[in-house]
């Protein structure tokens, strides 16, 4: 309705994977929550439900599951039990197993638009939630006791009064902009292309992931022997390579990762995604903070985005669950420090094996090698990292913890 005003404890800006994660995950725990999603409430109408595959990391899995997600999605998910890692060219390569480590799964290979799916219906369960959708956020003031932000709707424009304001709309947030907080970006001058791809001997739920001078190349295991292709390229290359027919673009994906699962064959459609690091100089300013890709965006490379963006959101949830005023400054300060290590070891990872795995260096290639080696065959190196990819990093949320019977 035209010139409505409400208010609601806390404001979600952004409807995507993590903004919707936050919402279910604060419903959950019996806190007033609104949620502004700027597309219709359709999986197939929300940008970030698109055509990539992900890779839900155990941690993942447990926080879905503990918030009443992953029953929605998992008869979609193919469970990850091994990961092999290598470098074109070079000796050596890393491999972690399921049994080993001492659990049933490392991780679970999901199709986004599946996960999105599990999140709309996940959310037209919560009942302590208010949605406005399709909506934008066209500006804020700030209040003594929080934020009013002016929404854009079908209706027309209304303001909404938040104790705490939470912008999840994704790297080139607005509500990033609007708080002032700066912005560390870093363009890798790569492009992401994305399909799905039948190998000719079955993935026996194994993933993926080869490193070289172009770029990373991963294969993702899917239902019914399907694996998700996930091919990156310069981006001078990146024109070229779309134009690729089939045969063309198996041909370069053949040569990129090699034969280990025989030749790929009956490629789906391609969808190309630029490359960039997005690092906010800060998570928080007064009754506002910032997750998921508002909050840093990183490369795809070892598929670690939504799974660290999630645990902000659970992180958030918890501690507002907990609180008289979720927008009190002490409790955002303890949300800062509570992602400081998780976020800073991730974006350090992703970074560092995009830089010096794929880096053209001769020298590098003995030394790549060795720690390969090194990885593959000291188990407690193996088991500390296998631990941190599993997204059991720093101090996580107590909704990703394993549940012990």
């Amino acid at each position: 309705m035209p010139g409505m005003s409400a208010g609601t404890n806390i404001l979600v800006i952004g409807g995507g994977l993590v903004g919707a994660s936050l919402a279910i995950a604060l419903d959950a725990a019996g806190v007033e929550v609104t949620l502004v999603e700027t597309a219709v409430p359709r999986a197939d109408a929300q940008p970030s439900y698109d055509e990539r595959n992900l890779a839900l990391a155990r941690a993942t899995v447990n926080g879905l599951a503990s918030i009443g997600v992953w029953q929605h999605a998992v008869e979609a998910a193919t469970p990850i039990r091994h990961i092999h890692v290598s470098r074109a060219g070079e000796f050596g390569s890393a491999r972690i197993d399921a049994d080993t480590q001492g659990v049933a799964a490392l991780g679970w290979t999901l199709p986004a638009r599946e996960l999105g799916a599990a999140l709309l219906r996940r959310l037209d369960e919560c009942t302590h939630l208010t949605r406005f959708a399709p909506a934008t956020l066209t500006g804020l003031a700030s209040r003594e006791t929080g934020w009013c932000a002016q929404l854009s709707t079908a209706e027309g424009g209304c303001n909404i009064d938040a104790r705490l304001l939470v912008g999840a709309d994704g790297s080139d947030s607005f509500v990033r902009s609007q708080l002032g907080i700066g912005s560390e970006r870093h363009d890798y001058r790569q492009t992401l292309f994305v399909c799905t791809v039948t190998p000719e001997r079955d993935h026996r739920q194994r993933a993926y992931e080869r490193f070289s001078d172009d770029g990373p190349v991963a294969l993702l295991p899917l239902a019914d022997r399907r694996c998700g292709l996930v091919l990156t390229v310069p981006v001078e290359q990146a024109e070229k390579v779309a134009a690729l027919d089939d045969a063309g673009y198996l041909e370069l994906a053949q040569r990129r990762f090699g034969w280990r699962l025989g030749r790929l064959e009956r490629p789906g459609k391609r969808h190309p995604y630029a490359i960039h690091r997005v690092a906010a100089e800060r998570l928080i300013a007064r009754r506002a903070v910032l997750v998921g890709n508002a909050a840093q965006t990183v490369h795809p490379i070892g598929a670690q985005g939504f799974n660290l963006g999630l645990r902000d959101a659970l992180t958030l949830a918890e501690l507002a669950a907990q609180a008289v005023d979720p927008g009190a400054g002490e409790l955002l300060a303890n949300y800062a420090a509570r992602r400081a290590a998780d976020r800073d070891g991730t974006m350090m990872m992703s970074h560092g094996l995009v830089t010096l795995a794929c880096l053209s260096q001769p020298a590098l290639a003995p030394l790549r090698s060795l720690a390969l080696l090194a990885f593959d065959r000291l188990p407690s190196l193996q088991r500390g990292l296998a631990r941190r990819g599993m997204g059991f990093r720093g101090e996580p949320p107590l909704a990703v913890l394993e549940r012990l019977p």
